[in-house]
C-alpha cells in the first residue's frame, strides 16, 4: 500500500487558500491533494465538510490539520480512509477536552490578538495584531490578504469537546511552530507529548505551513512513507 492522497484542513482566522504553497509542493511529488473549506460554524459542521472530502478519496489518505483544524482532524480522523494524522501547529484534544482548555493552558503571547466572541458569537482576530500575532514571517501584503479572507469563526467551536479522539488509534505526527504567537509552542509540545505523537520542530510563525511549505511537506511525506507498506 502506497499512500498518495493528502487532505488538508485549515483552521480559524484563515481559509483553504493558505495551503497553495503546500499543495504545489506535494503535487509536484505526485500526491493527490484536496483542501477542505471549513464552514467554521461548529465542530460537527467542520467534521462533516472533512468527511465529504475524505469520501471522495480513492484510497488511504494522510489527513493534516492546522490550528483549529487539529481539533477537526482529531474527530474526523476516525474516517476509514484516514491512514495517519498530521498536526500543523494544531490543537490535539483528547476525549471530553476542548480546544479552549488547551489554549488557556499557557499565558497568551502579547502579540496574540484573538478577540472575545461578538454579539453573534463569532470570534475574530484583532486586525492590529494579525500580522505579528498570526503570521509574522509573511509579508505585510500576504498578512493583509489573509486577514481579508478569513472565515467567520463561531466561538462555540472552541467550547465543543472531542467525543472520539482519532489519534488514540491512528499514527500521529505533529509540527511545533517554534515562533508561534497564537498557540504557545509549549502547548503544542505538551499535547503531542501526551499523545506520543512523532514531533518535528520548525522555526516559523503560527502559519508555518505558508512560510515553510517545504518543511511541512517533508513531515507529511514522511508520515505517508512510514504508514505505507
Amino acid at each position: 500500500m502506497t499512500i498518495k492522497n493528502v487532505v488538508l484542513v485549515h483552521g480559524a482566522f484563515a481559509d483553504g487558500s493558505g495551503y497553495k504553497g503546500l499543495y504545489e509542493n506535494l503535487t509536484r511529488q505526485g500526491y493527490n491533494v484536496s483542501i477542505v473549506q471549513n464552514p467554521l460554524t461548529s465542530l460537527q459542521d467542520d467534521v462533516t465538510a472533512t468527511h465529504l472530502v475524505l469520501d471522495a478519496q480513492d484510497g488511504p489518505t494522510i489527513l493534516a490539520g492546522h490550528s483549529w483544524g487539529g481539533a477537526v482532524i482529531t474527530e474526523a480522523g476516525n474516517h476509514p480512509k484516514v491512514a495517519a494524522l498530521v498536526y500543523i501547529a494544531a490543537f490535539q484534544p483528547d476525549n471530553d477536552e476542548t480546544a479552549l482548555q488547551w489554549f488557556r493552558s499557557a499565558p497568551p503571547a502579547p502579540e496574540n490578538g484573538i478577540l472575545p466572541p461578538n454579539e453573534k458569537g463569532i470570534v475574530y482576530y484583532d486586525k492590529a495584531k494579525f500580522h505579528a500575532g498570526f503570521c509574522a514571517d509573511l509579508s505585510e501584503d500576504e498578512a493583509a490578504f489573509m486577514y481579508a479572507s478569513q472565515g467567520a469563526f463561531y466561538g462555540e467551536c472552541f467550547l465543543t469537546p472531542i467525543t472520539a479522539a482519532a489519534w488514540r488509534n491512528k499514527p500521529s505526527f505533529g509540527i511545533v511552530a517554534t515562533d508561534d504567537k497564537s498557540i504557545h509552542p509549549d502547548i503544542q509540545r505538551n499535547m503531542y507529548q501526551r499523545s506520543n505523537t512523532k514531533v518535528t520542530e520548525i522555526k516559523g510563525s503560527h502559519v508555518v505551513y505558508i512560510s515553510r511549505p517545504e518543511d511541512v511537506a517533508a513531515v507529511i511525506t514522511e508520515a505517508a512513507r512510514q504508514v505505507s507498506n
